[in-house]
């Protein structure tokens, strides 16, 4: 029997699954600071001066351009004020804000008293009601009677909110605003702005702000870190991102997240071992849980010299755990691990359960090589066959197996 010159088919290289890169948002505390506030001026207002605890309170912003107002409250307003300050501490939103809109409305009524109305109004409706809460922060800036504590407090709530909703222009205009009013460097100032940059793509802007704000504090914050780290990213700079993340696994080495992400860039980086080597960390301690970690697993072992082994003890413990979906790919792949690795049989057994499920007959042309190879003639014949009605790029290779004499 004359002997056919046949190959196995192209492989087509083993797509590495995409890993989500999460940067969240600085975490807005949504009235921690802003209720502690309030509640301490409710209690001077019991007095009849709302503005007591305000006024003695300890500058936050030191060096801010703004000149202090004169923060009080008129004898005829302060009765409608308490109640605003009573319904807010009773989480009373519908009280607030209509106690609050006749407070705006009074044309007696002081820049003060509508601020503090409109700023109180705005706290209450937060995470319910964002749009609105946002209108009545605005117009407690805009009525400009606030101290400076509760004036800037209010316009970095407003920073927020906008960055929260994805008004990513008007959160950067705001921030930008209180940067240059209150000369600030806090790292949480200078995050929110960074943020507000890296959403608008506007990257080497928010890595300088960024750096800026890890430069200020000499232990920054894990979400800091991890939106700097972003900002590498989208920079094309894996290396940099690569630093900041290996810095940040050092002090969280129990974060999934951040070792997956460090993955993601290892492999951007063509550092394929270093990024096999995390997973399988991973995968020893039982914290690959989905599908596509095993997939990037396996398809960074098949993409490796002789680590087809590795691969198919992934893919076989994936199926067994039912994390890894027993698809065309995950078969497909387990067939070549095993073709590579010289487990013939495996790899045919593994073939024709990849092949049925196959967009096309390129998966059956490889069954019926490796049976022909095998010498199982009429198996190979009859995958040729069905490589055939499926269709193949190169059906002459299919039609030649076909035509072997033998049954």
């Amino acid at each position: 029997m004359s002997k056919l010159s046949l190959t196995m088919a192209a492989l087509k290289p083993v797509a590495i699954a995409a890993l989500l890169f999460c940067i969240a948002s600085p975490a807005f505390s949504q009235t921690a600071q802003d209720r502690a506030a309030e509640r301490r001026a409710k209690h001077a207002d019991k007095a009849s001066d709302t503005t007591a605890d305000t006024e003695q309170a300890k500058p936050q912003y030191p060096d801010a351009t703004r000149k202090e107002p004169e923060t009080k409250a008129s004898a005829k307003l302060t009765p409608k004020l308490k109640k605003i300050f009573d319904a807010y501490d009773k989480d009373d939103a519908a009280t607030v804000t209509s106690v609050a809109d006749e407070v705006i409305a009074d044309a007696k009524a002081n820049a003060y008293e509508r601020s503090i109305a409109a700023r109180l109004a705005g706290a209450t409706l937060l995470n319910t009601d964002q749009a609105r809460a946002k209108v009545y922060m605005k117009q407690a800036l805009e009525f400009d009677g606030l101290s400076n504590n509760d004036h800037f407090e209010s316009m970095l709530l407003l920073s927020q909110l906008q960055l929260q909703d994805d008004e990513y222009a008007d959160s950067l205009a705001t921030i930008d605003r209180f940067l240059a009013e209150t000369k600030s460097t806090n790292p949480d100032h200078l995050a929110i702005k960074g943020n507000a940059l890296y959403r608008l793509e506007r990257y080497p802007e928010a890595a300088a702000v960024l750096k800026q704000a890890v430069a200020a504090t000499p232990e920054p914050k894990a979400d800091l870190l991890q939106l700097l780290m972003g900002t590498y990213v989208e920079m094309k700079q894996p290396g940099e991102a690569a630093k900041v993340a290996e810095g940040l696994i050092a002090k969280n080495p129990n974060d999934k997240r951040l070792q997956m992400n460090l993955a993601t860039i290892y492999m951007q980086t063509d550092q394929g071992a270093k990024a096999a080597e995390l997973l399988e960390k991973l995968r020893t301690s039982g914290q690959l849980t989905e599908d596509r970690d095993y997939r990037n697993l396996y398809a960074l072992y098949l993409s490796s010299e002789g680590k087809e082994k590795e691969a198919i003890s992934v893919i076989n413990e994936g199926i067994e755990k039912g994390i890894l979906k027993p698809d065309y790919q995950t078969y497909v792949a387990l067939a070549q691990a095993y073709y590579f690795s010289e487990q013939p049989k495996l790899a045919i057994e593994a073939y024709r359960k990849a092949a049925p499920l196959a967009p096309d007959g390129e998966t059956y042309l490889n069954l019926a090589k490796t049976l022909w190879q095998e010498g199982q003639i009429a198996e190979a014949k009859q995958a040729a066959q069905q490589a055939l009605d499926k269709g193949v790029k190169k059906p002459d290779d299919a039609k030649k197996i076909v035509a072997l004499p033998g049954k």
